[in-house]
């Protein structure tokens, strides 16, 4: 039975839904997640960005845009932890990833998910939840192929945070014996441009080629999986390391933006979707593929930055990345399913990276355990164009220290930011209550503080948030 007949029958009969059946043709999925990239880049976000998304812009027109997506964290490592595992971060702590893997061994992913459902699951590009470390030379546990991918080549985490070289599977492809120096890029922020931290680094790396290099690799994953004409679907994750710093565009994207050194290096970012959504189409795996495309969360982009190029990365909104405010979190979020997505359309539905999990389970019919995905609710409904009342979808969200509910945001205590400036203009003025509470229905740009207006609208909503910390799931 197909989704969208299977989804139907839920209508109909009122019921939960049935594992799809063994004869149905699964479809390949391929998340794509880029880093650091604004709500207000893709140009099918915002007419008027100075950085030309092509790539992107062919996904939304043959699929879905959603415009209230949301990362379940403003950060790299909590955003990829609630995508993997379905459950809001604050539910462990995320500071220990140097270290320590954050997801726990017999913890459910979307990796091993699917791999209990028959999926070829592999991982290309950034990790950054963590591996047992003992010393570059020795086996790195707890990594991707520990977590539930069959296969894995990428980056510990960024390509700003030392030490730096490629692991595949779980061992140093060659261990960071050598050093780099810190780099900077003058014009910019301490933390913008050709921004890296000295530390060790492989003999053989060099930043401005891991882009490509993890594109190359997915690539390769995709164009083999057709030649081997496997009877097993494929699951992809590519998690691209770009347009997170240190921003090195190759030279064909050099000065091709009208946003300077960022925008560049995002025309570059867009021009890698492109490749892989052309292995796709060259191995004939496109139809019977969905393709997710997202970002982790919000970009490092200052007032001063929109006004000497003209380009709003965050679309508008308040905030940036490390942000309550929705700068930090709402992406950019497409679905590309041919035959059951609707070309060109576009859903408000309220999603979190976390309800990737429940979806991909509702979409291949693989039943959930009810110990997986804490905090992941299928929006599969959404995404086939229905909303149907019988069917569970969420209506709030906490994302660190703010709630969301419906139209309203409540974020407790001010702002703070180790990536923003106090004199930037974003923060709250001195003389504002210590509470927020926006109606995003009216002021998405949240502009006007309306917690000493609604006080019985903020009382709802500090039980409520107290209720969803203090809860160990909010999955139905």
């Amino acid at each position: 039975m197909k989704p969208i007949f299977l989804l139907l029958a839920i209508l109909a009969l009122g019921g939960v839904a049935r594992p799809a059946t063994a004869s149905e043709q699964r479809p390949n999925i391929i998340i794509i997640l880029v880093d650091d990239m604004g709500y207000g880049d893709p140009g099918c976000y915002n007419p008027q960005s100075k950085i030309a998304t092509p790539n992107i812009d062919r996904l939304a027109s043959e699929g879905m845009r959603f415009t209230d997506a949301h990362a379940p964290g403003p950060l790299c490592h909590p955003s990829r932890y609630g995508l993997i595992t379905g459950q809001h971060p604050f539910r462990t702590d995320t500071s220990k990833w140097p270290k320590q893997p954050l997801i726990k061994k017999d913890q459910t992913t979307i990796a091993s998910l699917l791999k209990t459902a028959g999926y070829r699951t592999t991982m290309v590009g950034k990790w950054h939840l963590g591996f047992e470390e003992n010393g570059y030379d020795h086996v790195l546990p707890g990594g991707p192929v520990d977590r539930g991918f069959d296969s894995f080549f990428g980056f510990r985490a960024s390509t700003d945070i030392p030490p730096y070289f490629y692991v595949r599977g779980d061992r140093a492809v060659t261990p960071p014996t050598n050093e780099i120096g810190d780099n900077n890029t003058e014009g910019w922020s301490a933390i913008q441009g050709a921004f890296w931290r000295g530390g060790g680094i492989a003999p053989d790396l060099q930043l401005k080629d891991v882009l490509p290099r993890l594109t190359d690799e997915a690539m390769k994953v995709i164009r083999d999986h057709a030649k081997e004409a496997s009877t097993k679907p494929l699951m992809l994750y590519l998690a691209l390391t770009a347009p997170h710093t240190p921003w090195l565009p190759s030279p064909e994207f050099q000065n091709r933006s009208q946003a300077g050194l960022y925008g560049d290096f995002a025309m570059m970012v867009d021009a890698m979707i492109g490749r892989v959504l052309l292995a796709l189409d060259d191995t004939k795996l496109a139809d019977n593929s969905i393709v997710i495309f997202t970002s982790d969360n919000g970009p490092v982009w200052y007032p001063e930055d929109v006004q000497r190029t003209g380009h709003d990365s965050l679309g508008g909104l308040r905030g940036m990345k490390n942000s309550h405010w929705e700068g930090g979190h709402r992406m950019p979020f497409i679905v590309r399913w041919p035959s059951k997505v609707q070309f060109g359309s576009t859903s408000d539905q309220l999603v979190c990276f976390t309800d990737v999990m429940a979806t991909l389970a509702e979409v291949t019919g693989t039943k959930l355990p009810d110990d997986a995905g804490p905090d992941s609710i299928s929006f599969l409904p959404a995404l086939l164009g229905l909303k149907p009342k019988n069917l569970s979808m969420r209506n709030s969200l906490v994302i660190g220290k703010s709630i969301r509910s419906g139209p309203w945001k409540y974020i407790e205590g001010r702002e703070s930011n180790l990536f923003m400036r106090q004199d930037s203009g974003t923060f709250p003025a001195k003389d504002e209550p210590a509470g927020q509470l926006y109606n995003l229905v009216d002021d998405l740009h949240e502009t006007r503080n309306l917690i000493n207006q609604e006080p019985g609208i903020v009382t709802k909503l500090k039980t409520e948030f107290t209720q969803i910390q203090t809860a160990t799931r909010t999955r139905p």
